[in-house]
């Protein structure tokens, strides 16, 4: 979900910028093919449940190409990585490529299958997914970013990893070649080319200066206020900040504060977050009772016209029905200034995770 760009190596040819969560100190293709030691597949009866198939090991995916994307359905980067992987599915299943999403959670609401199923129905996912909520394929993988993809060979034995999206011509090369030492017949050389909008578009050409920033008080950062600071308990009234510098944020109104979210007390809170990006999200969840929450945003105090996410209308109105992420503002221009951004909630109980940008 944050954005750093990370230089990717395939043997030593310099590849494009990638994005992943959370931060690592590289991204890397662990070199040709050829070159590797390769590794068995580790197991994946971890899997808490497996959505769109029965449950699958390595004994059943033996003499297919496997494709393993770690993802969590919250996550921005890994949200950008579904067109490819829903089109390499279509493509190459003929062919005997298998896709498996192992959705392995960051919030505790990922924990939750109901949630996670409707996520997959949502997105539109209908290749496997191996639910790893216990982390159990994640760390037999040894994995430690979203997304993540493992390429396994139809021997069963891991060939190749990228971390980070991006990269995507590399990465369908690879699914080409491995088909093709399996023996495949008429395996296609050409390329997918998806298009997708609302939050799984491509991310924009430039960097963001705004970065992920967590609102829960275990990682947050950049908070500002009138007064006090951001501590676990409530509910507590909060003093909106009337200065925000770049990638600093504020609330206004009753707000329980815990560990991982915000959840507001009465109607009428708000968030407000000053950001440079062409696009700003927002990961929400209703009121316990799981009806949906109003809200309005305003873009330097204006309703966002053509500056509206996926999410909002042009008149800045939406509302919050599922825990998931939002996207509240993709700007029509790549080049836009800092800004200030404003969400109100009509009512009370909306809980507010986490801003990420691209």
């Amino acid at each position: 979900m944050s954005f750093p760009r990370l230089a990717a190596v395939v043997g030593s040819a310099a590849l494009a910028f990638a994005a992943l969560h959370p931060l690592e100190t590289r991204a890397e293709w662990l070199s040709a093919p050829s070159a590797l030691t390769p590794q068995p597949l580790p197991p994946l009866d971890g899997a808490t449940a497996w959505i769109n198939s029965p449950p699958l090991n390595a004994q059943a995916l033996r003499g297919k190409v496997v494709l393993v994307d770690f993802w969590t359905y919250s996550c921005i980067n890994c949200l950008r990585t579904l067109p490819y992987l829903r089109a390499w599915a279509e493509k190459y299943g003929p062919s005997g490529l298998v896709v498996i999403g192992a959705h392995t959670p960051e919030f505790d609401f990922e924990h939750s299958l109901p949630n996670v199923q409707r996520a997959v129905k949502d997105l539109k996912i209908d290749y496997p997914v191996a639910v790893d909520s216990r982390r159990a394929i994640w760390n037999a993988f040894g994995t430690r970013a979203w997304p993540s993809f493992y390429f396994v060979d139809a021997s069963g034995r891991v060939r190749s990893r990228q971390l980070g999206e991006g990269r995507y011509d590399q990465a369908e090369r690879l699914i080409q070649q491995l088909l093709r030492e399996a023996g495949r017949p008429n395996v296609p050389t050409d390329l997918v080319t998806p298009q997708a909008d609302g939050t799984q578009a491509a991310a924009g050409a430039r960097q963001p200066a705004s970065d992920e920033t967590y609102l829960g008080t275990a990682r947050a950062e950049g908070f500002t206020t009138a007064g006090g600071d951001l501590r676990a308990g409530g509910p507590r009234s909060f003093t909106p900040s009337s200065r925000l510098g770049l990638n600093e944020w504020t609330l206004s109104g009753r707000w329980t504060a815990d560990p991982e979210e915000v959840e507001l007390a009465q109607p009428g809170g708000r968030i407000a977050y000053r950001f440079r990006a062409r696009d700003l999200h927002l990961v929400l969840g209703t009121r316990q009772d799981g009806r949906p929450v109003r809200f309005r945003i305003t873009i330097d105090g204006k309703p966002p016209g053509v500056d509206h996410g996926s999410d909002v209308a042009p008149d800045g109105t939406g509302r919050v029905d599922a825990y998931r992420l939002y996207q509240l503002v993709r700007q029509a221009s790549p080049d836009a200034p800092e800004r200030v951004f404003e969400i109100e909630f009509l009512d009370e109980g909306v809980r507010a995770h986490a801003f990420t940008f691209g």
